[in-house]
């Protein structure tokens, strides 16, 4: 009897195998047991406002938690946002620039157009500057080709105000995204997924196109959410816990990412920041873990694990 739920028969687009109990040795630099991508989402100014031309203020990843102020400005939310640009951007800069630890800033156009200084910040430190979409959490417009015009407008003003292209991507705002960015080209990796603890390639329209995943829960989006972490303390067990697990896979011969997600308006906060001290300088301790961008463990990727005959994964 044919198995009706085998993908090669189904046409079925998702790939619920992946690696499965064998993983790729992905051979990481300096026989690195764990690759570690740390990501700065630098959002502030490209989000909801009345001042943006949005019918209501934004609500989500705000500590202020409330529902959406409609029609006026939300000053609250305002402030709380500000503070990540004004402050918390710079608190996590210095804590990761001392420490001269990779790191890939998630972009928002809007959002970086607004404070030049910080961009110069990431450049000096030589931060990848990813493209974290146009604005923050914002649909896309409803039409093909509305979308298809705002994505070469988004990595066209990246451009100008990064003064490099946007090597990765990490804003899925429509089902068609994938597929419009493979058309425009350009792009290394995309990242809004969170399937693997490894790169992985996946079909989009027909053109092999390598994921990078990332994460939602060793991430401090978790602060602002209900049931997220209440204090640094259950941050900082939760990001050692991670990389233990993921470590000791590397030393069990399955050598794996872990990718820690950060915002100027949360992590920024000088009581998480503190957290956030303590788990680097764990990482710090450890000597076979490589701390690479997101850009340069796509052209790990590229170089060492080429796309392969048959993808499952389809979009």
């Amino acid at each position: 009897m044919v198995n009706p739920y085998d993908p090669a028969m189904s046409g079925y687009p998702r790939d619920m195998v992946g690696y499965g109990r064998n993983p790729p040795d992905p051979r990481w630099p300096g026989g690195a047991l764990l690759a570690l991508n740390i990501v700065v989402n630098y959002e502030e100014g490209g989000e909801s406002s009345v001042l943006h031309g949005d019918p209501q203020s934004v609500a989500f990843l705000t500590e202020h938690i409330t529902a959406p102020i409609v029609g006026r400005r939300a000053l609250t939310a305002e402030s709380l946002w500000e503070y990540g640009s004004r402050v918390g951007f710079w608190r996590l800069w210095r804590v990761l620039t001392r420490r001269r630890l990779a790191t890939t800033c998630y972009g928002v156009t809007m959002a970086l157009g607004r404070n030049p200084e910080a961009v110069a910040a990431m450049n000096e430190a030589g931060w990848e500057i990813a493209s974290h979409g146009l604005r923050w959490n914002i649909d896309a417009p409803a039409d093909e080709e509305g979308e298809r015009a705002e994505i070469a407008h988004t990595l066209a003003l990246h451009q100008e105000i990064t003064g490099a292209p946007a090597l990765g991507w990490y804003n899925r705002s429509s089902a068609r995204t994938y597929k419009l960015l493979s058309e425009h080209g350009g792009l290394l990796y995309f990242a809004d997924n969170y399937a693997d603890d490894l790169p992985f390639w996946a079909d989009v329209a027909g053109t092999p196109e390598l994921f990078v995943p990332y994460t939602l829960e060793a991430n401090d989006m978790r602060f602002a959410v209900p049931g997220g972490f209440p204090d640094g303390d259950a941050f900082f067990i939760y990001l050692k816990d991670t990389f233990d697990v993921l470590y000791r896979d590397g030393q069990e011969g399955r050598p794996r990412m872990m990718s820690l997600g950060l915002h100027g308006r949360l992590a920024g906060r000088p009581g998480r920041t503190a957290a956030l001290e303590r788990f680097l300088d764990y990482v710090g301790s450890h000597e076979r873990v490589w701390v690479a961008s997101r850009a340069d463990i796509a052209r790990h990727w590229r170089a060492n694990f080429p796309p392969p005959a048959t993808i499952v994964q389809r979009w």
